[in-house]
C-alpha cells in the first residue's frame, strides 16, 4: 500500500510551473553573444560540425592532445646540457576549413588582439569619501586612515591603493579636479607619491 501511495504523491500536476518554457531552457541551444560566430551558425548542422568548420575547436582535449603518464617522459636527463628535451612542439591539426567560414577564427584573432577600453567605475559613496580624504587631508595616508569616517578601519596602504585606483579612473577622477578648479598638469607634477 505505500507504494502505490508514494507514486500517486509524485504525479501531481504543478501549475505553477510553464513546461513549454522548462523544457526550452533545457534542450535550447541559447543565444550566441558572438556576432562573428552567430553570422555563419547554420541551424541545420550540429554544434561540433559548425565549429569545426569554422576553423574554431568544440573539444580542445581532442583537438591537443596530451598523453597520460606526462612525468616520465617530460622528465628531463640531468646529464644532458641541451635544453631542447623543455622545448614543446604544438603540431597545427590540419582541418577541412571552407574559404567563407575561415575568416571567422582571422576575425577572432584580429579582435583578441584589440586594446580594450577600460570599464571600471568606483561607487558613488566611495568617490565622496575619497575626494573627502583628498580635500581634507592632502597626501597625509596615516591621518586619513585615522580619520574617523574610516570606519572600514582600512590601512593608510590601502587608503593610498584606492586613491590610486581613483585616479586611475580619468572620467570620475577629472570630475573632482573641474570642481576644485585643478588642472590635470598641476596634478600630475605634484602626484609622485613617496612611501610614508
Amino acid at each position: 500500500m505505500t507504494k502505490l501511495r508514494k507514486q500517486r504523491r509524485k504525479k501531481k500536476f504543478r501549475y505553477n510551473v510553464n513546461r513549454k518554457r522548462l523544457r526550452n531552457k533545457i534542450h535550447g541551444v541559447g543565444n550566441i553573444k558572438c556576432k562573428e560566430i552567430s553570422n555563419e551558425w547554420e541551424n541545420h548542422k550540429s554544434v561540433e560540425t559548425n565549429l569545426k568548420e569554422m576553423g574554431l575547436s568544440y573539444d580542445p582535449n581532442k583537438t591537443i592532445k596530451i598523453e597520460k603518464r606526462v612525468k616520465r617522459k617530460v622528465k628531463p636527463d640531468v646529464s644532458n646540457k641541451n635544453n631542447s628535451e623543455w622545448m614543446e612542439v604544438v603540431e597545427e591539426i590540419p582541418q577541412e576549413i571552407s574559404a567563407t567560414k575561415k575568416t571567422v577564427a582571422e576575425k577572432l584573432l584580429v579582435d583578441s588582439k584589440l586594446p580594450r577600453e577600460k570599464m571600471l567605475r568606483l561607487p558613488g559613496s566611495q568617490v565622496e569619501w575619497l575626494s573627502y580624504l583628498l580635500d581634507t587631508y592632502g597626501k597625509d595616508y596615516k591621518a586619513m586612515s585615522k580619520d574617523k569616517s574610516n570606519y572600514k578601519q582600512e590601512t593608510w596602504k590601502k587608503i593610498r591603493q584606492q586613491i590610486k585606483l581613483f585616479k586611475s579612473v580619468p572620467e570620475q577622477y577629472q570630475v573632482y579636479l573641474d570642481k576644485r578648479g585643478i588642472s590635470a598638469d598641476v596634478e600630475d607634477d605634484t602626484s609622485s607619491d613617496g612611501e610614508l
